[in-house]
């Protein structure tokens, strides 16, 4: 069962960091994060298409592995 939720947590790490580089960047570098990057943050641009799906996925991906990474720690104690 511990070996099943650890390659589970493998797999969840991995399509995390596919997701998450999938995803275009929102701010043009450092220059960008200082200067402009509260217009992203509070700006009226939704996301829409590929973006909102990847951001979805992104956040449910995330959670699985937060929540199997808490099994995996439970188990192992």
């Amino acid at each position: 069962m511990e070996i099943t939720f650890r390659i589970l947590l493998v797999i969840f790490a991995v399509g995390l960091i596919s997701v998450v580089l999938l995803q275009k960047g929102k701010s043009a570098g450092l220059s960008g994060a200082i200067s402009g990057g509260a217009e992203h943050l509070f700006g009226k641009q939704k996301a829409r298409g590929l973006d909102l799906f990847l951001q979805r996925l992104t956040i449910g991906i995330a959670v699985g592995f937060f929540v199997l990474a808490l099994v995996v720690a439970y188990l192992v104690k």
